[in-house]
């Protein structure tokens, strides 16, 4: 079906976050801070680590790659979400919807892959670290940055070429900060059910299967430590419960939105400020800004600055 000619509908509304003008100016404060904080740590991430030769390894390699999916997942919903706050009439073209859907799924279904191969990484790391260097091989890490983007590409492409051909001529209104499936299909002028049945078989399962590889993952990285060292056993803990936080704030809702996306309820648009806006932001932290050996480089790097000009 022709989108441009059998559709009545040119654009959508995007309802975001309502309130007091009080309260829509704390939103717009809060979130612009969020959101440069979010680009310039990013940025910081991949410039220290393409320019510091102490930190190519194969964990900053994968990590520098995780800060610039989260850099595009936030810079494909958060702009918008920030302007839409100071106006009256929060709208998007049709085309600039179906867009965002496309590249929020591109980004998001990488990085879920790419979190996935962060934490084989750290397993061999710490199971098998012996044969570290020899397992996780450049061909290897190329593989798996190649590989999260094929699937990020198939995740999308398979639910957006279906999406684009639904007939909207009715209601417009989508209930969010931004555009995103299940709400968009709602408003197709046609059954949906079987496109429904599709969007929790693709966008569900791959959250809950990525997250339960992750949670085994970390499980078995503490039971090794564990039995190798008690005392090591503590620390591991401290890194492995802040990633398994920040792990939990992306998946977790990605899970609820996808795998029940038909059910909508008030909590929608919280949920979608957690996995396109909170954890782009703490990743960084989480990751790599509490690292030593990056925090190193990172004064290195501020030296050679200041002493250049």
């Amino acid at each position: 079906m022709d989108l441009k000619n059998e559709s009545v509908v040119t654009e959508f509304i995007l309802l975001g976050f309502s309130g007091r003008w009080e309260l829509q100016i704390f939103f717009f404060v809060a979130f612009s801070l969020v959101y440069s904080a979010t680009a310039l740590g990013n940025i910081l991430i991949i410039v220290t680590v393409t320019l510091s030769t102490t930190l190519h390894s194969p964990m900053y390699f994968l990590l520098e790659n995780l800060s610039f999916l989260d850099m595009c997942l936030s810079t494909v919903t958060t702009p918008k979400m920030i302007t839409d706050i100071l106006v009256e009439h929060k709208t998007i073209s049709i085309w600039g919807c179906m867009t965002q859907m496309f590249f929020i799924h591109l980004f998001g279904g990488a990085e879920m892959t790419l979190l996935v191969a962060m934490a084989f990484d750290r397993y061999v790391a710490i199971c098998k670290p012996l044969h570290y260097r020899t397992i996780m091989s450049h061909r290897l890490l190329n593989g798996f940055v190649i590989l999260s983007w094929i699937i990020g590409f198939i995740h999308t492409m398979s639910q957006m070429v279906l999406v684009v051909n639904l007939p909207f001529c009715g209601p417009n209104v989508v209930d969010n900060i931004f555009c995103d499936l299940p709400l968009v299909i709602k408003l197709a002028c046609m059954k949906t059910y079987t496109l429904e049945l599709f969007v929790i078989a693709d966008s569900g399962l791959l959250s809950l299967i990525c997250f339960i590889l992750l949670l085994v993952s970390y499980a078995v990285i503490l039971g090794t430590v564990w039995q190798r060292s008690s005392g090591g056993l503590s620390k591991a803990l401290s890194t492995l419960s802040a990633h398994v936080i920040v792990v939990t704030l992306f998946f977790g809702p990605c899970i609820i939105i996808y795998a029940w996306p038909f059910s909508s309820f008030a909590g929608n648009k919280i949920l979608s400020v957690f996995y396109t806006v909170i954890t782009p932001f703490l990743n960084p932290i989480i990751y790599t800004l509490r690292n030593q050996k990056m925090q190193v480089a990172m004064r290195k790097l501020q030296f050679l600055l200041v002493s250049s000009m």
